[in-house]
């Protein structure tokens, strides 16, 4: 996708993904199947699925909504265009959901630290203020981190018209446009970069606590159950953080990889977690399972 603007201009002109315009209609198909699935997820969830489950899939189909109708408009329609003032909009909601579905993941492995290795103490440790306060932080936290990447965009010059190639607005793919320097949004980029691989530190110290818990329980059969309630959650954070650190790491050391690489990549980045995690927690979660398979006998 490419945005056209200059800092005199109030729209941006998004053209696809250069290099693969001749399969852009079959490209399409999975961003739409993907959009598909995330919506029949929270459909089928019901009332009686884990509130963890709820809430991450909320956020999903949020992400969701913000870069993939906006893809199938470029790809079906031709509808290229967009005002700058959106575009920095996307930008905010995106990275915003993006650090919703991080800390939420630090939050569940939290949760399943305590239900394994402090289970008798579960309700006095996770009470109502305390899910209370891990809720606010969730909305809190990725809000306060992104709201700076508005600021430093908008301070920027834009002298001419450019063309950046992308499939949705991110903050560095807006300020590489700029004429000026942009040398603090590069460094605020990092330093929100750090909060995402702190997240991903937290929750893997809380696995080396949780594994060591579960590999001195007597039983094997306690050793499978207590691994079985962790699987979904461990395929979640897979799903969240492969495609991010690929995207992370080709964009900045990447250059021999063609453009389109790069684009696909990112892509991957906010479409298949939501695609994937409620297919994830479906197959674990009765509710969800039973619920699905009563739509499609229907149809």
């Amino acid at each position: 996708l490419a945005v056209f603007f200059t800092h005199h201009m109030n729209s941006s002109l998004f053209v696809g993904i250069p290099g693969l315009e001749w399969p852009s209609m079959w490209i399409s198909l999975p961003f739409c199947l993907v959009y598909f699935v995330a919506l029949l997820a929270i459909a089928c969830g019901g009332a009686h699925v884990p509130l963890s489950w709820a809430l991450l899939s909320t956020i999903d189909l949020a992400l969701s909504t913000t870069s993939v109708p906006r893809m199938l408009g470029i790809f079906w329609f031709e509808a290229h265009e967009i005002n700058f003032g959106a575009c920095v909009a996307q930008m905010f909601l995106i990275h915003t959901f993006t650090g919703m579905e991080a800390f939420i993941l630090v939050a569940m492995a939290f949760d399943r630290y305590v239900a394994i290795c402090a289970p008798l103490h579960y309700r006095t440790i996770l009470t109502s203020r305390v899910l209370v306060g891990i809720s606010v932080c969730t909305v809190v936290r990725p809000v306060v981190l992104t709201l700076p990447m508005v600021y430093l965009i908008y301070r920027l010059p834009f002298c001419q018209a450019r063309v950046i190639a992308h499939s949705y607005c991110e903050h560095m793919g807006i300020a590489k446009l700029s004429c000026g320097n942009i040398r603090v949004n590069a460094i605020y980029g990092l330093f929100v970069v750090s909060f995402f691989l702190l997240d991903l530190v937290l929750i893997v110290i809380s696995y080396v606590y949780i594994l060591r818990a579960v590999f001195r329980l007597p039983s094997q059969d306690a050793r499978l159950k207590a691994l079985s309630t962790c699987g979904s959650h461990v395929g979640v954070i897979c799903v969240l953080y492969i495609p991010s650190v690929f995207s992370f790491l080709t964009h900045r050391f990447g250059h021999n990889i063609p453009r389109y690489i790069h684009i696909l990549v990112a892509n991957l980045y906010v479409v298949i977690p939501p695609s994937l995690n409620p297919i994830i927690y479906g197959v674990r979660t009765k509710q969800i399972r039973e619920r699905v398979l009563h739509v499609f006998a229907k149809k």
